[in-house]
């Protein structure tokens, strides 16, 4: 029997069942209809849940789809899920990835199930998706100044006593801030904050110096809806960052740690957060945080890189700390983006039917990796094919003297750095090596 098919456009299904696992509340996206809001997907599948369509198995190249279409691998994705699961538990770190990459529910309980222990965000709405999606733990790397999003912040943690929820403060006009908003709001638990120390001047946030972290802490000693329970950072603004420079702030951070709790700062936490770890460097911080000592209540040393999902074919790829230490393993870039050749105006010059709205450009351009002809469905390497710029909807190509490249043709590109990936698809097929789409990713950006 044919599945149903509801005229006219049908809402996604808002997360409900407070206190419902991540699990299950993801599990829910199954039942989102199929529609003209999701690029690429077949337009015979409209009306379709999208676990009906999953459960059809569609081939990515004769199923139906149009270009252009983002595919992420099923193998790779997998792969990679594992590989920093076994890394942290090697090095003995906690590990909250940044969602921000990725922002899918599906993923972040693909993570949580591997041992993570919660997830990363950047920004207010990040954390209200979190939350939509039962993410119990979650770590804002980033200070929270925006009264209407503490208030709501005040709500959660009131409504769920199990909720932990950690941010940055840097500055001590930034405690006042949330201290008032806070205490407007009715807070009944304080709010666990870490110092964020900056990685060096001409860096992004974070106080400066130990004295300016100091006086930061002092300020959340004085506010009654604060708690201090740790340091932070991230190493990946360190200027002109290389082993020595990564490793010499990262002592830094564990060594303002160590003062912290000499001084007496951490008084009622249960635990002391250190935290850093982006996707370049956490070979660095698996190194440094092995060397903290025992202080005062135990450490979470707490990793929080989030592009190794799905990895990349650009800025990430030649900085992944497993190209600086090759035995720990090797991620796999998991995007694939594929367009097809819409002008072939002279011998040299092609044109693809994906732009900025599908590509991401922001770091470096695509990579031509693969051309599948129109004709028969062969799979050739992209040889002699460079992909030399972006405009709103179009690839521009150049190509070497006598490289068979015509109109009709899908290229397959791959790309760089996976955040500005994520956020131009919001339903992305999952793609098995030979084709097959397993499942659906779903993006909340």
């Amino acid at each position: 029997m044919a599945a149903e098919r509801p005229t006219g456009h049908t809402a996604a299904p808002a997360p409900s069942a407070p206190g419902a696992s991540p699990a299950s509340l993801a599990s829910g996206l199954a039942d989102e209809r199929v529609d003209h809001r999701f690029k690429a997907l077949p337009p015979d599948a409209e009306g379709l849940t999208v676990g009906a369509l999953a459960a059809e198995r569609r081939n990515l190249f004769t199923g139906g789809f149009t270009t252009p279409v983002l595919a992420l691998s099923a193998e790779s994705v997998a792969h990679n899920l594992d590989l920093l699961e076994t890394y942290a538990e090697r090095h003995g770190l906690a590990f909250a990835p940044h969602g921000k990459t990725s922002m899918s529910p599906q993923l972040f309980v693909d993570q949580l199930k591997r041992g993570a222990w919660g997830i990363t965000a950047a920004v207010p709405h990040q954390a209200r998706v979190y939350r939509a999606y039962g993410i119990g733990r979650i770590f804002l790397a980033n200070e929270l100044v925006d009264a209407v999003a503490l208030r709501w912040l005040a709500g959660e943690m009131t409504a769920d006593p199990e909720f932990r929820f950690v941010c940055y403060v840097d500055s001590v006009r930034g405690v006042e801030l949330m201290e008032a908003a806070l205490g407007a709001a009715g807070a009944t638990r304080p709010v666990d904050v870490v110092v964020e120390l900056g990685a060096g001047e001409g860096a992004r946030t974070g106080a400066r110096t130990e004295a300016d972290c100091a006086a930061v802490a002092d300020a959340v000693a004085a506010a009654g809806s604060l708690r201090l329970v740790g340091v932070a950072g991230y190493e990946g603004e360190v200027p002109d960052a290389d082993p020595e420079r990564v490793r010499a702030w990262l002592r830094r951070l564990v060594g303002l740690a160590g003062d912290f709790d000499a001084a007496g700062r951490f008084s009622g936490a249960e635990e002391i957060v250190v935290s850093a770890g982006g996707s370049a460097w956490f070979d660095a911080v698996a190194d440094v945080f092995a060397e903290i000592p025992e202080l005062s209540v135990p450490v979470l040393k707490l990793l929080r890189s989030g592009a190794y999902v799905s990895h990349d074919d650009g800025h990430y790829k030649h900085l992944t700390p497993f190209n600086r230490v090759p035995e720990e393993g090797a991620l796999e870039p998991a995007f694939r983006l594929w367009a097809q050749v819409v002008s072939r105006p002279s011998g040299e010059q092609a044109f693809l039917n994906a732009g900025k709205r599908d590509a991401a450009y922001d770091l470096d351009l695509p990579e031509a990796q693969v051309v599948r002809s129109g004709r028969d469905g062969s799979v050739r390497p992209a040889t002699g094919v460079t992909v030399t710029g972006l405009s709103d909807q179009h690839t521009w190509v150049r190509t070497d003297e006598g490289v068979e490249l015509e109109v009709g043709d899908w290229v397959g590109m791959g790309l760089s750095h996976p955040c500005t990936s994520f956020d131009k698809w919001q339903l992305i097929p999952l793609v098995e090596a030979d084709g097959t789409v397993s499942d659906y990713i779903r993006t909340f950006f």
